[in-house]
């Protein structure tokens, strides 16, 4: 793990709430798929948690820049964000976590709400380019189909490689309008339809600490090897 500053090169909106916010770091940061990196914006007191905070790396260790998103809000660190211009700095300090991707799993199974999808991109673009032939099949709940993250990117991945990606999008505030979305949310029978082989895949679940939890406890119900669950909990983003 190692500190260096990183300059602003780009931002994209994912959606209303949602955007990505792309770094040049002066020092190459080395990550793996799954991991995440601190941004500090308080230098002199690194335990200013409003100011300093943890997020997911949103991209391809393989890159030369490297992507974070946040659902951006009123807080403190969101208007920092927001307010940050092309070619400022911001201190980094990463590689984190031990929910990571590795070459060896030959099928993986996401499941996923919301802004827990970021570690899951990095996870999906290190596999399409490193050509690693793992089967992976996300599950992703949303409130209302505005708030799907990525949907481009993952719509056209599927079109590209659909040997390799299956994804099933799910909103529960309201019915979609779009027929690939399911009205609903991740349940038990949920996941053995559209998971048919999850006794087979090593299974990923990234978000808020309820969520995981919720998550958790259907793998245990259709008794997934305990070994083969992955998690991540996302505290206080």
């Amino acid at each position: 793990m190692k500190e260096t500053s990183g300059k602003l090169i780009e931002t994209i909106e994912r959606t209303e709430s949602i955007k990505s916010f792309r770094f040049l770091p002066d020092e190459k940061i080395h990550f793996s798929p799954g991991q995440f990196l601190q941004l500090i914006f308080d230098e002199k007191d690194r335990q200013n948690r409003l100011m300093n905070k943890y997020l997911s790396f949103s991209c391809a260790p393989q890159r030369e820049y490297i992507e974070v998103t946040k659902r951006l809000s009123n807080s403190e660190f969101s208007l920092k964000l927001k307010q940050l211009h092309l070619g400022e700095r911001v201190l980094l300090r990463a590689p984190m976590g031990d929910c990571v991707f590795s070459d060896e799993y030959t099928k993986i199974g996401f499941l996923i709400g919301g802004i827990g999808i970021t570690p899951v991109i990095s996870i999906i673009e290190y596999i399409i380019e490193k050509k690693v032939s793992t089967s992976i099949c996300l599950l992703y709940s949303n409130r209302f189909e505005d708030d799907i993250a990525f949907r481009q990117e993952l719509n056209l991945w599927q079109t590209i490689y659909p040997h390799l990606l299956h994804v099933v999008y799910l909103v529960n505030e309201c019915k979609p309008k779009d027929k690939q979305c399911l009205y609903g949310i991740i349940t038990k029978n949920i996941v053995i339809t559209h998971m048919a082989d999850w006794r087979e895949r090593v299974i990923f679940v990234f978000g808020p600490p309820t969520m995981v939890n919720i998550m958790k406890d259907i793998c245990s119900e259709i008794s997934c090897q305990k070994g083969n669950i992955k998690t991540e909990t996302f505290a206080g983003y």
